[in-house]
């Protein structure tokens, strides 16, 4: 019973999901930033969401590169804190929802919608998605960091 009903959310989220999926191991926007790079996590500043600060839009004045994904900070320190230590800030499974991982499918992570878990950034794809994680978080997180090992590297439209 309480798999049809995870596979039933899943499905209806999966059909409710905006189509900002990326081919590889990071979730970006469509398009490219003014440096010519796609833009990560939605343009929101990773270093705030990680350090328990409110949601915050970044700005590309405070922009920095990482494994070819520009990201934008709502401010210059938090700029130099994610140069120093990127993946102390990253959003795990590349920003991809974690419950989608968990099922072995790249689906776009939702700022709005992340839990930090033991200083490591976690994203959603809406509340439906993040009421279901929140039933087990372990076990969800647990499931993804397996499935990550093999998607990591595999194109959404391939999964």
């Amino acid at each position: 019973m309480k798999s049809s009903i995870f596979a039933s959310a899943v499905a209806a989220s999966i059909a409710l999901a905006s189509a900002a999926f990326a081919a590889d191991e990071y979730n970006v926007s469509n398009g490219l930033t003014l440096n010519g790079m796609p833009l990560g996590f939605h343009g929101v500043d990773v270093v705030a969401m990680t350090t328990g600060e409110r949601l915050l839009d970044g700005a590309a004045a405070h922009a920095a590169t990482h494994d070819g994904v520009e990201y934008y900070f709502a401010t210059a320190a938090a700029k130099d804190s994610f140069e120093a230590d990127p993946t102390a800030f990253l959003p795990q499974f590349g920003g991809f929802c974690t419950l989608g991982v968990a099922v072995n499918k790249k689906l776009d992570g939702n700022p709005r919608f992340a839990d930090v878990r033991d200083g490591k950034l976690y994203v959603f794809v809406n509340q439906t998605i993040y009421n279901k994680y929140k039933e087990d978080p372990v076990g969800t997180i647990t499931t993804a960091e397996e499935n990550w090992k093999t998607i990591q590297n595999t194109a959404v439209v391939d999964l």
